[in-house]
């Protein structure tokens, strides 16, 4: 007799995952299969019984019908002497086979109806019951997982908090345990219903051969090697089941052996993995279900290549939700609940809302999805490329003794390409010796990730009338006459990065150390949202304006900006250094000031650089009109006397005009 080979695992109780579910839900159905064809049977044998039954009765009115013959005493019966002897006879015969028939219908009763009887009734019954109990338990948890999910995260209640820490744990233990018990329960029906269904038509066989014995005294020995065989196989799955039960009770008590860290939320004692390709659980997801109210419904998400799918409960398969490539993830605060964070797609028209279980979960999804956004499951070894990344975010915040010990593919100053740095003192671009990191920037030096238009200035804006400056050069009727007088206007659209304090300004190691830093912050604290600005370049001065109000952000003079350079490996990336002459912003020795701005920009930012050299070269020859005039005949120029660089990026702003909040690519 072959095995079973299809149970449930045990070790999977805890976990609940819609696998599992799935796979319960067959056994579920095979159950209650087998309960319904079971009553058809025991019907079918109870029909037999009863027909056995009332063959008895029958056979024993008729003995008696036949007795009674005699004791009628017909007017006509004289001479019937001869027939009630017969009958006589016939009833003595009758009567012996109502007593077998008898003893067959107690046969039958006892070794057929009875067993499937109490297999109905015990076994099939337990299971409903069961089924019952672990329907309640979930339901229990799933009422303790909402209740701790609408947890408050400002105003925290610490025994609150305690007791449904408490409730949920006790809950889940609770599952667990009916888990268990109607896993254990549906494994050890798959042997039971083999007995139950050998074991009455044993009974029946073996009943009808001792009735027959004498008069099918061959044909039973053939029937009795058949029958040993039988029995001899029921005891086979009888002993399966007892060493299967065994074993089940035994991994029965090593799972729920567990500690109670298992059960208890926000208690995992592992690190996080933030270099994960793949991740599965359940989230709760934020849906509308009106124009002001929202629902949150726990379901079952999984990664599957760059997809993000979800699976409800009961469902063969899953879904896909969102397509996570060039996708951008962040922590979100909604609605005042905990380990909450948004993913959104690349154009920003789908988003939404998921909330973790624990902050160890919340952290790793986040790590997955940023992982999995940057298209890493494509490479030949995934998991190595996801660790060397985050091995290189960590090593970026760590400073390192000296350039000279830099990985390869690391900016190095002495290939920068021309055009790509300028100092405006006359010293060398290479300096003699290697400066240590902690030379050029401070530690624990703050970074600013985005630009805030200070108070004093917006106030200033207003009250000049809210001019708003063209990023194109078409200049207004009251626009200042600097502007109109600016020999050179070009437009480019960048994404800023970060900006910080340094300690000089001389030197084009410090805006490779700035980019490294403020790449490396990026990357460990999941800030992969930028915000888009235009950069205008003048022959006076940089400017930062806002595309969708065209209000100047923020303006460097040209003559502050003392240093400026472009990545050598990732050609989008430029910064520079701007030179703090004001007084409250020197030092305590009186010295200067200096601050790196990081950028990201659609366009090579070797373009931007040979941009800026060539305004602080216009303004260096306004100082002589002859030089001015020489620039200007080697350089082209537009119908109103302006030099033509490059043509502006008016398909790139007019494509992206709608979207304030792109995600760098650094």
């Amino acid at each position: 007799m072959p095995a079973v080979h299809h149970k449930l695992l045990l070790e999977d109780a805890l976990q609940d995952s819609p696998q599992t579910r799935s796979l319960l839900s067959v056994f579920e159905e095979d159950a209650g299969m087998l309960t319904d064809y079971t009553n058809q049977l025991l019907q079918s044998m109870q029909r037999v019984f009863g027909a056995q039954s009332e063959m008895g009765l029958a056979t024993e009115q008729l003995s008696q019908q036949l007795l009674d013959y005699e004791k009628k005493n017909f007017a006509l019966g004289k001479g019937d002497e001869e027939v009630i002897t017969t009958l006589q006879r016939f009833a003595k015969t009758v009567g012996e086979l109502n007593s077998l028939h008898s003893e067959l219908a107690n046969q039958m009763a006892d070794s057929m109806v009875f067993p499937l009887i109490q297999f109905r009734e015990k076994d099939l019954t337990e299971i409903s019951t069961l089924k019952e109990i672990f329907g309640i338990a979930t339901d229990e948890h799933e009422a303790a997982m909402v209740k701790y999910s609408r947890l408050p995260k400002k105003k925290e209640n610490e025994k609150l908090k305690a007791d449904l820490i408490k409730e949920v744990a006790y809950t889940r233990r609770k599952q667990h345990q009916a888990s268990l018990q109607y896993y254990c329960a549906l494994n050890a029906l798959q042997y039971r219903k083999r007995v139950a269904m050998l074991e009455p038509m044993l009974g029946y066989t073996q009943a009808q051969i001792s009735f027959f014995k004498k008069g099918i005294e061959l044909v039973s020995k053939k029937m009795d090697s058949f029958l040993n065989s039988v029995e001899k196989m029921t005891q086979n799955i009888q002993a399966q089941l007892d060493m299967e039960a065994e074993a089940m009770r035994a991994c029965q008590r090593e799972l729920l052996s567990v500690e109670d860290t298992v059960y208890t939320l926000d208690k995992d004692t592992e690190s996080v993995n933030r270099t994960l390709i793949q991740k599965a659980g359940y989230l709760n997801i934020r849906n509308k279900t009106g124009l002001v109210t929202t629902a949150w419904d726990r379901l079952y998400f999984f990664t599957q290549g760059g997809n993000l799918m979800c699976q409800p409960r009961g469902a063969v398969a899953g879904g896909m939700v969102l397509d996570l490539d060039n996708s951008s993830v962040m922590a979100v605060e909604c609605e005042d609940r905990r380990y909450c964070f948004q993913i959104t797609s690349p154009s920003g028209k789908t988003s939404m809302i998921l909330q973790a279980e624990s902050k160890k979960e919340y952290e790793e999804w986040i790590c997955t999805v940023n992982n999995i956004s940057r298209q890493i499951y494509l490479t030949d070894n995934p998991e190595a490329v996801a660790i060397r990344l985050n091995q290189s975010a960590i090593q970026a915040v760590t400073p390192i003794t000296s350039f000279e010990k830099r990985q390869e593919g690391s900016p190095n100053p002495d290939r920068a390409k021309p055009g790509g740095i300028h100092a405006t003192s006359g010293a060398s671009q290479k300096t003699g010796s290697a400066l240590e990191p902690e030379d050029l920037i401070a530690p624990g030096t703050p970074i600013q990730f985005d630009i805030m238009l200070p108070a004093s200035e917006f106030l200033d804006q207003n009250r000049s009338g809210g001019r708003r400056t063209n990023p194109f050069g078409e200049t207004d009727d009251d626009c200042s006459a600097e502007s109109d007088d600016s020999l050179l206007q070009q437009v480019f659209v960048v994404r800023f990065l970060g900006s910080m304090a340094v300690r000089c300004g001389n030197n084009p190691e410090v805006i490779y150390e700035a980019m490294r830093q403020v790449l490396a912050a990026r990357a460990i604290h999941n800030i992969f949202r930028t915000t888009e600005s235009h950069l205008m370049v003048t022959s006076s001065d940089l400017r930062l304006i806002d595309p969708q109000t065209q209000v100047t952000r923020m303006t460097f003079q040209l003559g502050e900006v003392c240093q400026f350079v472009a990545h050598q490996e990732n050609a989008r990336l430029m910064g520079f250094v701007v030179e703090n002459r004001d007084g409250s912003d020197a030092d305590e020795e009186g010295e200067p000031s200096f601050s790196a701005f990081v950028f990201e920009s659609n366009t090579e930012g070797e373009k931007i650089c040979y941009t800026i050299n060539l305004a602080k070269d216009i303004a260096e020859a306004k100082k002589d009109p002859e030089a001015l005039a020489q620039l200007m005949k080697n350089m082209p120029l537009t119908n109103d006397g302006k030099f033509l660089l490059l043509e502006p990026e008016t398909d790139n702003t007019t494509n992206e005009d709608g979207q304030e909040d792109l995600e760098s690519e650094a």
